[in-house]
Formats: C-alpha cells, sequence, structure tokens
C-alpha cells in the first residue's frame, strides 16, 4: 500500500489527461485533396472510456461521428483524438455528446454533424440498481443533420448497416461449420441471402 497514493495520482493524469489537450488544436490541419467529394464523412465504433462526474465511476462504450464537409476534409484519427480528449475528463453522456459535436461545428464549420453515443455506465451497473449491459443512447444533430430528415436516416442506417452484416455473416459462418461437422444434414440447410439497398 506504500506505493498506492503515487498510483493513484499516476492514473488520474493518465483518466484526465482531457483536462490539459485543445480540441481546436486537434481539428486544426485539414486536407483539400477531396476530388469535390460533397457526402458526409461517417467514422463509427470510436471505442471510448471516461469517467461519471457524479460518482467518478467508469461509463464506457462507442461513439459514432459524422460530419459532412465544406472543400476540406480532417483527419479520420483526429476524431478518434477529439472523442479522447473530451472522454478523458470528468463527463456526463449527454455532456460528451455535446461537446464532441459542438467542437467539429465550430473548428470544421462543416455543413452538419451528427454525434451518436452508446455506453454502459458502471455507476448504474455495479452499483445501485446493478443492471448489468443497461446501455444509455444520446444523439446531438447539427445543420443538415438536423434540418434533413433524410440525411438523418441516412446516418442513422449506415451506422447500423455494420451490426446487420456481422450478424448475417457470423450466421453464415455459424451455418458453414454445422454443415461441416454434420454433412448428413445439408440437404435440409437451406442458405440465407441478404440484399441492400443505399
Amino acid at each position: 500500500l506504500l506505493d498506492t497514493p503515487r498510483r493513484v495520482v499516476e492514473a488520474f493524469d493518465e483518466l484526465y489527461q482531457g483536462y490539459h489537450q485543445c480540441p481546436a488544436e486537434v481539428l486544426d490541419r485539414t486536407f483539400g485533396e477531396t476530388a469535390g467529394y460533397d457526402d458526409f464523412v461517417l467514422i463509427r465504433d470510436i471505442e471510448f472510456t471516461s469517467q461519471c462526474e457524479h460518482h467518478m465511476m467508469p461509463f464506457y462504450g462507442k461513439a459514432h461521428i459524422a460530419y459532412t464537409p465544406v472543400e476540406r476534409v480532417v483527419g479520420l484519427s483526429k476524431l478518434a483524438r477529439l472523442t479522447d480528449i473530451f472522454a478523458r475528463r470528468l463527463q456526463t453522456q449527454e455532456h460528451l455528446t455535446a461537446q464532441i459535436a459542438a467542437a467539429i461545428d465550430e473548428v470544421l464549420k462543416p455543413r452538419g454533424v451528427a454525434v451518436v453515443i452508446e455506453a454502459e455506465h458502471t455507476c448504474m451497473s455495479v452499483r445501485g440498481v446493478a443492471k448489468h449491459g443497461a446501455m444509455t443512447f444520446t444523439s446531438r444533430f447539427t445543420g443538415m443533420f438536423r434540418d434533413n430528415p433524410a440525411e438523418q436516416a441516412r446516418f442513422i442506417g449506415l451506422k447500423g448497416m455494420y451490426d446487420f452484416m456481422s450478424q448475417a455473416v457470423t450466421r453464415d459462418q455459424e451455418t458453414r461449420q454445422s454443415l461441416a461437422a454434420h454433412p448428413a444434414g445439408a440437404a435440409t440447410e437451406t442458405p440465407t441471402y441478404y440484399t441492400l439497398a443505399l
């Protein structure tokens, strides 16, 4: 226990390093080589861990971020770094969602921003009501995503497409493994096909 105070200080330095980082600097460098690209850019499944400001307990999950650039784009890794900057602070999920969207809006000045965060909060999964696995979803839409329901629907659809396809591939792999293990039942198995219209 003699080294516990030192380890706690070091852990806090790491967990709350976002207070020493500037979101605007992360988004400052942009690129103009887009060949006239005028649709939105979506990065999904950005994993993060943050700390609840009410109980100082972790909440963790994934952020899905899209923005529609005007002439210039930001490096893809920068949106992940931006998420970490705000996550590495005492937070609420609602505030984290709003801060990410606002930073992109203010610095990049895109035609619109969409942010969805899904997370599990240990302050309600390991204490209190102790509902392990309960997920909280928050969202913030600006510009064209806020004003155009069709663009909002596209974002939500593309965000969820990977989950759907992953489940389909997993089911297909399980079927193939089952057929390989039990060739006698091959005639009774019916393959499933998926068609996506985007």
